[in-house]
Parts: C-alpha cells; structure tokens; sequence
C-alpha cells in the first residue's frame, strides 16, 4: 500500500502564512529547493486544495519560471510529471496536465487510491491534511522549518485529537532551515 505523506513549510512558531496569507518569509535557497525537489519527488500523486493548487501551478503554466536555473528546472519537471487530484468547489476546471478534480475530499476515494496507486501519495495545504489526519490517513510528515516567528495565520498541523510521531530522519541546512521526517505511529 502507498503512504499517504504531508509535507509542508512552516515557522517555528508553527505557520504557513504571515499575517497577510503571504509566503515570501520563506524564499528557499539552493539546499532548501533541492530537497524540496527531493521530497516532491517521492510521490505519484499530490492531492491540493484550490489555494495550494494555484500556487503549485505556476511550476506548469509558466514556462520561464522554471528556465531560472537548472534547480527550478528541476522541481518544474518534478512537479509536472505526478498526477493531481485538486479538491475544489469553486474550479470549473484544471489550468494543468495531469489533474482531476473533486468536489469533496471523499475518504474512502483517498483510501482506495492509497491502495491501488503506485507510487505515494502527498498531500499539501494543512485544511486538507487535516481532513486526512482526521480521517487516520497520514503515514508521515515531512516538514520544513524555518527559523522564524511569524505570529501569523494557517497553522501547519491542524489537527484535533493526538498524533503520536517517531522522528525518522532531521538535517539542519546552513540557513537555519530544519528538515523533519516523522512516521506516524
């Protein structure tokens, strides 16, 4: 059976936005991107809510993004190659290859789909990974930590009842940047 893995940034302080829903605390450097890259790379499928999708996107829909340097071409290619499943009730439709939408997050669909796929199955945005938290989905967490306090908004691990974890592997990159791996048990 496929893992189901939730990876996402974070602050220390737990978040994955500011106080404006912004990103751009967390501008990854050479190291950060390619185990990024490494991380994205592991699955055969990402499941995204609508928000995370249209940040993802761009890696398909704007070709000099990923031209930048061969580490974006990298991730550009990495990230287009799995399939995406897109929870949305406001889409009409998918900007990228590769992508199917669903209207609700369906648990025993997600369940199903970790049995029969081929490859893991990894899931960001932390609203949808709680539903898969939930629901007792997750097989592991891959969260990159950045050295700073944000006080800001969207709380990477949302969820309700406890989790208990094993710590697989940690890497602190020259930045700061903290790299954790956990099973849940």
């Amino acid at each position: 059976m496929s893992k189901l893995i939730y990876a996402s940034n974070m602050s220390i302080d737990g978040y994955t936005e500011d106080e404006h829903g912004g990103f751009d605390w967390a501008p990854p450097d050479d190291d950060v991107f390619a185990a990024i890259t490494e991380i994205m790379r592991s699955a055969g499928t990402y499941l995204y809510g609508r928000r995370m999708y249209e940040t993802m996107a761009v890696w398909e829909t704007e070709p000099a993004l990923a031209e930048q340097s061969d580490l974006t071409r990298e991730f550009a290619s990495v990230w287009q190659a799995p399939d995406k499943v897109v929870y949305s009730t406001t889409l009409s439709a998918a900007s990228t290859a590769r992508t199917r939408l669903e209207h609700r997050f369906d648990v025993d669909a997600v369940r199903d789909l970790k049995a029969s796929a081929s490859g893991d199955l990894l899931v960001g945005g932390p609203h949808l990974a709680a539903q898969a938290f939930e629901a007792g989905l997750v097989d592991e967490i891959r969260l990159i930590v950045w050295p700073i306090v944000l006080g800001g908004r969207n709380p990477a691990l949302q969820v309700s009842s406890r989790t208990d974890l094993e710590l697989l592997d940690e890497r602190r990159l020259a930045t700061g940047v903290v790299l954790l791996h956990h099973r849940v048990r």
